[in-house]
């Protein structure tokens, strides 16, 4: 006697030629996405710099303004420590600092005792109402304005000379008659010059927009930048950050989020109004790359969610008389006590018989106004019960649904005898 062997299972595990068919397509489009990033940061790490660098040609850059500085004879060196601004600072010396409000108070004092001694220039763009009080003693600062192009009037050379220019930003009120006002607007000036010990000054500039790129060739920008920055022979393009060492030491913390209503962030740019967060600190490129890695992943969802073609019709396994699924749905309305759902069901069917029957479009079966007219020229009901039998609201009880099936039955053969 021999025993018959079982046959073995056939396995519905994919293989791994099937698995590797199916994710060859988003392995691919994945490299290539990571490939594109590599080769983009490669590219752009040379040359991302930051608002108001010297050395950026972006919009929000000032490397036309440096380039020009440097036609004329001025050397520009960029500093990105205090200790290098510091030591730079000289009677023969401008000092632009791009965001004071991005000092912490120890470095704020540090850098006015420096440049009080210098006897030199110091511009400051855009000091918010705590930085200017260290900065510049006595200087009160006003809300921000819209940057607009504005006349200097006022009597400083530079500004005369220059004419209109696009200023606006933060706005600023000299402690006494000896401070120089000019860009006024609102009754404050947006440029104020403060003189210092000898020869030097303090000029507080209410927007860096006229140090841009893109806005250097407006109205005088250029004419004002150039003999703001250009009235020494030395230029130290300062351009503070948070990898500065001095600004963890002695006793603060980055003193922009002080600067809620009036001051500038750390790159120069004009205030916002609301405190910097975690995500401000994130630089540029991560944001870009996080949003490249989603859109790819909505790709990657789209493809593999797509339809491959027509839907299939498949058999279904057993067949169901119309009455059965009639009677199954009239089930779960009763149990539900759906009397409004299977009332409106009732009359739209009657309603879409009717109208065939007294020729009215499929369109118009359900519209009122259509159907009545047509459907009363053949039948005795008055307009208002018909109106009521078609149109009309949910029964209250099972007996009132019963008896508008019957009325509604009675109704059809009425209109189809006719």
């Amino acid at each position: 006697m021999t025993t018959a062997t079982a046959p073995s299972p056939t396995s519905t595990a994919p293989t791994p030629h099937q698995v590797w068919k199916r994710v060859r397509g988003l392995l691919i489009a994945l490299l290539i996405l990571v490939i594109a990033g590599v080769t983009f940061a490669a590219v752009r790490s040379s040359t991302n710099y930051g608002h108001l660098d010297p050395r950026s040609a972006d919009p929000k850059g000032s490397r036309a303004a440096a380039e020009l500085l440097k036609a004329r004879g001025i050397s520009v060196t960029v500093a990105t420590t205090l200790d290098e601004a510091t030591t730079a600072a000289g009677p023969d010396t401008t000092l632009l600092v791009t965001g004071p409000n991005l000092l912490t108070p120890a470095q704020q004092r540090r850098l006015h005792e420096a440049t009080t001694a210098s006897t030199g220039r110091t511009v400051l763009i855009a000091p918010g109402p705590a930085a200017a009080s260290r900065l510049s003693p006595g200087v009160r600062t006003e809300p921000h304005r819209p940057v607009s192009p504005l006349p200097p009037s006022c009597a400083f050379p530079a500004a005369r000379s220059a004419g209109t220019a696009d200023l606006g930003g933060v706005r600023y009120t000299p402690p006494d008659s000896t401070a120089t006002a000019c860009y006024p607007s609102d009754g404050t000036s947006s440029l104020l010059v403060l003189k210092d010990r000898g020869d030097g000054d303090t000029v507080l500039l209410g927007s860096p927009d006229l140090l841009h790129n893109e806005r250097l060739d407006h109205q005088g920008n250029a004419s004002l930048a150039l003999q703001l920055l250009g009235s020494r022979p030395h230029l130290v393009w300062y351009l503070p950050s948070l990898a500065d060492p001095s600004a963890t030491s002695d006793d603060g913390s980055p003193d922009n989020n002080n600067d809620t209503n009036d001051g500038g962030n750390g790159n120069g740019e004009e205030a916002s109004g609301e405190e910097s967060d975690f995500l401000d600190l994130i630089p540029s490129g991560w944001l870009w790359g996080t949003l490249q890695l989603t859109l790819a992943a909505v790709l990657a969802a789209i493809w593999r969610g797509r339809r491959l073609g027509p839907l299939v019709v498949e058999r279904l396994p057993v067949s169901i008389r119309a009455s059965e699924s009639a009677e199954g749905r009239a089930g779960l309305y009763r149990k539900a006590n759906a009397r409004d759902r299977a009332a409106a069901s009732l009359r739209a069917a009657a309603r879409t018989r009717i109208a065939r029957l007294a020729g009215v479009t499929a369109r118009k079966a359900h519209t009122s106004g259509v159907l009545l007219p047509a459907v009363s020229a053949r039948t005795t009901t008055t307009g208002d019960d018909l109106s009521t039998l078609l149109f009309g609201p949910a029964p209250a009880d099972d007996a009132a649904l019963v008896l508008l099936a019957e009325h509604l039955d009675a109704l059809e053969r009425e209109v189809r005898t006719s």
